[in-house]
This record gives structure tokens, sequence and C-alpha cells, in this order.
């Protein structure tokens, strides 16, 4: 038999463990950072794909919770972590499509410092007000605000959120000048428009839909194309063009390995599949949707484009 060189045995040794190592992935824990406080639907759509994916690996998916700064602090946190499969964080639109289309500096690279895995939810906001403004549809609003420039206030997740873009298209399409309070997530926002601190806000459906249903905010209208809500008008209804979706998706670290890329984008196509996993994301207000990682990088690219012409338009300063 022929003896293999010392430098092909190393390369066998070393491809042999690369190609065990999938298999035995994964091995330990995995930690998925959620990049936004308790009480909004970032680290409500967390829970449900981290105890899903946990079900179907073997292993638990710890949610680390990192909130602040419309998710920066969380994905700058996820991009310095080891790509090595057991790191991951639950982007969306906010620190990945809008803060980089702000102009601000960042500590981490969207595009370049991160493999998208896969999408797993999308959803609308929902504009709601407090029970007492006057106001009843967005035509209603419209007039309210026009007669009372600067006095109505609309609470966010934080600036440069998709809450807070939602607002700033509303001012720009309608001609009005509504006044901006940034908080840190979409739970605090909401306390803030139920103590009257806030006239409305453009909420996800775990932060506002409980107080819908109890009758302390009213819902005027939801921020995407078409309806999603049974009785609610989309904004496109009165407003042409006026669209602001939110979206969730899993990323890992550049660097991660291929084959646990892939991994990981089978696991979560197969959880988005399980009906019970749907159907806890459509209790939250969003719709479960998984896609490629090729598919996920173009949105991503696309929603900067697109962001960076509206805060141009707007001229909305980063901080």
């Amino acid at each position: 038999m022929k003896k293999l060189s010392l430098s092909a045995f190393v390369m066998l040794a070393f491809g042999a463990a690369f190609c065990a190592h999938p298999q035995s992935y994964p091995a330990k824990p995995l930690r998925l950072i959620s990049p936004y406080p308790p009480g909004g639907g970032t680290d409500a759509t967390a829970r449900i794909i981290a105890q899903a994916l946990g079900d179907q690996m073997g292993q638990q998916v710890v949610v680390d919770t990192r909130g602040g700064a419309s998710g920066r602090i969380g994905v700058e946190i996820a991009s310095r972590a080891p790509a090595d499969g057991y790191n991951l964080v639950l982007g969306n639109v906010a620190p990945m499509a809008i803060l980089p289309a702000s102009g601000i500096r960042l500590a981490y690279d969207p595009v370049g410092g991160f493999t998208p895995i896969s999408l797993i939810a999308t959803s609308d906001y929902i504009l709601t007000v407090h029970p007492s403004l006057p106001a009843k549809t967005v035509k209603e609003l419209l007039a309210l605000a026009k007669s009372k420039p600067g006095m109505l206030t609309y609470a966010s997740s934080g600036n440069l959120g998709g809450p807070h873009l939602g607002g700033e298209l509303l001012n720009l399409m309608g001609g009005v000048k509504l006044v901006h309070v940034p908080y840190k997530g979409n739970g605090p926002a909401a306390i803030a428009v139920l103590t009257g601190e806030a006239t409305m806000m453009f909420g996800t459906g775990p932060s506002v839909v409980p107080h819908m249903e109890a009758g302390k905010m009213r819902a005027l209208a939801t921020t995407g194309k078409k309806r999603t809500m049974k009785d609610l008008p989309a904004m496109a209804e009165m407003m042409p063009g006026y669209e602001v979706t939110q979206w969730y998706g899993i990323l890992a670290p550049a660097g991660t390995p291929a084959a646990i890329i892939e991994r990981l984008n089978r696991e979560i196509a197969a959880a988005i599949a399980n009906p019970r996993v749907a159907s806890a994301f459509v209790k939250l207000g969003t719709a479960p949707v998984a896609s490629t990682s090729a598919e996920f990088a173009v949105l991503i690219r696309t929603e900067i484009e697109r962001w960076t012409k509206v805060i141009n338009a707007a001229g909305i300063k980063g901080d």
C-alpha cells in the first residue's frame, strides 16, 4: 500500500473532521441574541423560533436579550461573537436596513459582517391612538394633525426603528407634523400611549393588540400594502405607496461554516412548516415565512436602498 505524505495525511484528517462536524452539530446549547427588550414583537418572535429549533435539534436555544439603540447593541454583540454556529441573532428591518441607511457610523456591517440564514416572519405595524383622541380614521387623524401642527406625538421603539420611519413617512405623505418620541422598545412605547404620555404609535401586534382588545387603544390602520386584519384598512388605501413592513430573520456572524448555515436553514424551514409554530406566529399578528440565505441577503440590500431614499427625503439625522 502506498504511503501518504505528511501533508496529504493532514489534509485528509482535516477534511474528515470538517465533514464530521455538521453531523455532530449542535453539540451544546445555541445562543440567539434578541436585540430588543421584552414586550415587543422581536422578543416574542425570538422565543417562538428558539423553542421550535431547540425541540427539533435536541439542544436548547437560549434567547439572550440585549435591547437598546433600535437593535444596534444586540447586533453589535452578535457581530463580535465566534462564527461557530452557536451564536445567532434575530435581525429585523431597523438594525439591518434602516440604521445602515441613515448614514450613522455602526460597529457592524449588516451586509459583509453576517451570513443571512433565513427569514422567519413578516408583519405590518398597527397605527393605534389613545382612545381619548377625537379621531377614528386616518383621514380624521390627518385633519386633526393639520389643525394642531407639532402638537400630536407618536411613540416608537427607538430612533430610526420601523415605527419611527412609519411616522416620518406619514408626515411626508400626509403633509403633517407629528412629533417623534423614542423609547427603548415597543413595550415602553405602548405604556406611553396607554398613560397619555404620547398620542399614538406604530406598534407590533404583541405590543398593541392586547390593549386594543381591552379597549385601551384604538386601531386606525395597518401599514402594509394590503389589509391584514379584519375590518382594519391598510394605510395604502388612503395613501397609495405607503408601506412600512417589519420582517424578522436569523443571521450568523460572517465566516460561520456553510454546512452549518445550510443545516440551520433546513431546520428553520421545518419549524416554519410546523402548524403549531406557524399558529403561534399568526397569533402574534405575523406571517410565518422561510427563505433561502440568498433571498434574505437580497432583501436586506433592497431595504437599505429603499430606506435611504425615505431618510434623505425626510431629512432625518442619525444619532
